[in-house]
C-alpha cells in the first residue's frame, strides 16, 4: 500500500482570496492526479476551519472558510494532523468547528481533542488488510512575539492539542503498536525557515523510532528538511509547505509529494514528485525538468541509507 504525504495546508489570507475567486477546486487542479492515486493521502492542515471564534494573543493567526475543507476533498484526503500552532488561533469554538466540519466530510483528524486523551489517542485506518495508526504532536519553540504554543496543551479536561515530550511519544507509539499493524507519527517542530534540525525535532522523531513508529513525518519548518531509511522505517523531518501564500521563487515554495510503499515489515520504498508552489497553488513538476532543481536539494538532503 501506497500513502502520499504533504507538508503545510493553509486555506486563508492570500490563498483564501483566491479560492474565492477560483473556486476550491482550482488549488489541487496539478496535483490532484497525484494525490489520488495513493491509498491514503496525509497532510497537515495550517488552519482552522471556521467562522467565529476568539483570536490568540499572536503575530499570524488564520481562520478559513469552511467551505475549503473542498479543497481537501478535492485532493482525497484522508486524514490531516491538527496538531500544529495555529489550530487554535481562534480558540475552542473554532478547533471544534473544524473537526466537526472535516467529520462530516468524511476526512480524519489527529493531535486534537476535548482533553489529553483524547488528543493523544490514535487515530487508526485500515487499508489493504493493514491497520495503520497515526499520532500527531506540535513542540516548537516560542513565537517571537512571546506568544507559547504550549498553553495550547490539551489538559485532562481541557481542549487542546497533543504536546510533544519524548517519553510521552514513545509511550503512545508502544501503545498504539499494540493495536495496529504500522504506527506512522506526524510532527509539528522545528525552526521556521531553515535545513538545520532543531534538538528538540530530533529528540521527538527519535523517540517515536526507538518506539517502533514506522514512519516519522514533519512540518512547521516551512522548508525541506533531511530525511532517510532508519533500518526498515523512515523519517522525513520536514515537507515544507504545500498550500501556503510565500513569495513566487523563495526557498519556501519548493515542496514535494512523498509516497511511502508500506509492506507488513515496515517502509518497502520511498519516493518523491516534486512540487513548486507558485501563487499560493502547488504545481507538480516533472523531475527530470522544472522539477530538476527540487529534485536536487531533495537528493542533497537524503542522509541515510538501508
Amino acid at each position: 500500500m501506497e500513502i502520499a504525504f504533504v507538508g503545510d495546508i493553509m486555506l486563508d489570507r492570500n490563498v483564501g482570496a483566491r479560492i474565492d475567486r477560483d473556486g476550491p477546486r482550482a488549488v489541487l487542479k496539478s496535483v490532484r492526479g497525484v494525490l489520488r492515486e495513493a491509498d491514503l493521502t496525509v497532510g497537515n492542515l495550517e488552519t482552522p476551519l471556521g467562522t467565529t471564534g476568539t483570536r490568540a494573543p499572536k503575530r499570524f493567526t488564520f481562520l478559513s472558510d469552511p467551505e475549503t475543507v473542498e479543497v481537501l476533498t478535492d485532493g482525497g484526503f484522508d486524514l490531516v494532523s491538527l496538531a500544529n500552532n495555529h489550530i487554535l488561533d481562534y480558540g475552542p469554538t473554532a478547533l471544534r468547528s473544524t473537526t466537526d466540519i472535516l467529520d462530516q466530510a468524511g476526512i480524519a483528524h489527529v493531535g486534537v481533542g476535548e482533553n489529553s486523551r483524547q488528543a493523544h489517542a490514535p487515530t487508526t485506518i485500515e487499508v489493504g488488510g493493514q491497520r495503520i495508526a497515526f499520532l500527531a504532536y506540535l513542540n516548537m519553540p516560542v513565537e517571537r512575539s512571546g506568544f507559547d504554543s504550549r498553553s495550547w496543551t490539551a489538559g485532562p479536561d481541557s481542549p487542546g492539542v497533543a504536546w510533544g515530550e519524548p517519553d510521552r511519544v514513545a509511550e503512545d507509539v508502544t501503545a498504539a503498536s499494540a493495536r495496529a499493524d504500522q504506527v506512522i507519527v506526524l510532527l509539528h517542530s522545528g525552526w521556521e525557515k531553515t535545513e538545520t534540525l532543531s534538538p528538540e525535532q530530533q529528540a521527538l522523531g527519535r523517540a517515536a523510532l526507538r518506539a517502533g513508529a514506522t514512519a516519522v513525518v514533519g512540518a512547521h519548518p516551512h522548508r525541506l528538511q533531511a530525511h532517510g531509511y532508519a533500518d526498515r522505517s523512515f523519517v522525513a523531518w520536514s515537507l515544507g509547505n504545500f498550500v501556503f501564500d510565500y513569495p513566487d521563487g523563495t526557498p519556501e515554495t519548493a515542496s514535494a509529494v512523498l509516497h511511502l510503499t508500506l509492506e507488513v515489515s515496515g517502509v518497502n520504498e520511498a519516493r518523491w514528485t516534486p512540487v513548486r508552489i507558485v501563487n499560493g497553488y502547488p504545481r507538480a513538476q516533472d523531475p527530470d525538468t522544472d522539477g530538476a532543481q527540487i529534485m536536487q536539494t531533495i537528493e542533497r538532503l537524503a542522509v541515510t541509507d538501508r
